[in-house]
């Protein structure tokens, strides 16, 4: 390390470096600090920002006896923690499954890809008429199965009130986020699995290692970086998930999928609380910093980088 630093060469990349993360911080830091400075006030739209009224701390104060926030936090987690188990499973199975050529494999890959070209307002529309009790296609489905198989009703083959059950909402929005962006863990995984260095698997199966035990002794220990960065992109995405619980659900029935972020946007403006959605705002962004960072202390991709 200390050799690297004495290297001139070292400076001249950090020199080029530069103006680009100026640029970022910039783009960073400045509006986390304008959301800081404007939770340390009272104010909402219509009243003049020079007659906004001075509160200082009291919006955080506020925030720790506030059931709604930690309420939609509590949904928050467990919206992510479905999202994030499920949806890495599901994407490095099928990048497994589809990782060696075949025919027609482009097809599948590309079929499989597809839900991440839906623009976000779309899926929620789709999804949200696919659960609908009345015309949706899946309570079509299952009701068709209860009726064929009557045993099977007890088990919820039959119609279901989806988005209007508060039991039965938010599992009808983790399944739409599956539907949408298991394919970005896919395509990722899959790159990965195709720039393993192809002397390791093949001394492994020379060695006599069956599929299984190539790949839970083999390949996923050598993605280890790749699935943990991965695993770090969708949760910062999942943190911020707006557009489809909005189209879908708007945060209900009652507060069963009002998860933090849109919290934020009904303080902001639905109550007209600008100062105080701002102060949730930090809030959500710290939650987000430190599970970013116990990821990269976990397991830091750049730690190995190259000295020049």
């Amino acid at each position: 390390m200390l050799k690297s630093l004495t290297n001139p060469k070292t400076y001249v990349a950090y020199l080029f470096l530069l103006p680009a993360v100026a640029i970022l911080a910039a783009g960073l830091l400045v509006p986390l600090f304008n959301a800081f400075d404007l939770s340390l006030y009272k104010w909402s739209i219509g009243i003049p920002w020079d007659k906004r009224e001075f509160i200082g701390g009291a919006s955080y104060t506020r925030m720790l006896t506030d059931d709604y926030v930690w309420t939609s936090l509590g949904v928050t987690l467990r919206y992510a923690l479905w999202i994030m188990v499920l949806e890495m499973i599901l994407g490095t199975l099928l990048a497994l499954t589809l990782e060696r050529p075949f025919a027609g494999v482009a097809v599948f890959r590309t079929i499989f890809i597809l839900p991440l070209m839906v623009s976000p307002i779309v899926v929620g529309l789709i999804w949200r008429y696919l659960f609908d009790a009345r015309v949706g296609i899946i309570d079509h489905y299952l009701e068709a199965i209860g009726n064929a198989i009557p045993v099977l009703q007890p088990l919820g083959f039959t119609r279901v009130e989806w988005l209007g059950s508060p039991d039965l909402a938010l599992p009808a929005l983790i399944i739409t986020d599956i539907w949408q962006w298991t394919p970005f863990i896919f395509i990722i995984v899959l790159a990965g699995l195709q720039g393993l260095p192809s002397e390791v698997t093949e001394a492994a199966f020379m060695d006599g290692a069956n599929w299984l035990q190539m790949t839970l002794f083999v390949k996923l220990p050598m993605l280890r970086s790749i699935l943990l960065v991965t695993l770090l992109m969708r949760l910062i995405d999942v943190f911020r998930a707006l557009e489809v619980i909005f189209i879908m659900t708007f945060g209900g029935p009652g507060l069963s999928t009002e998860v933090l972020s849109l919290h934020i946007y009904k303080t902001a403006f639905t109550s007209q609380e600008l100062g105080y959605a701002a102060g949730i705002s930090v809030l959500l962004i710290s939650i987000i910093l430190v599970l970013s960072l116990g990821i990269m202390v976990f397991n830091n991709p750049l730690k190995e980088r190259s000295d020049f």
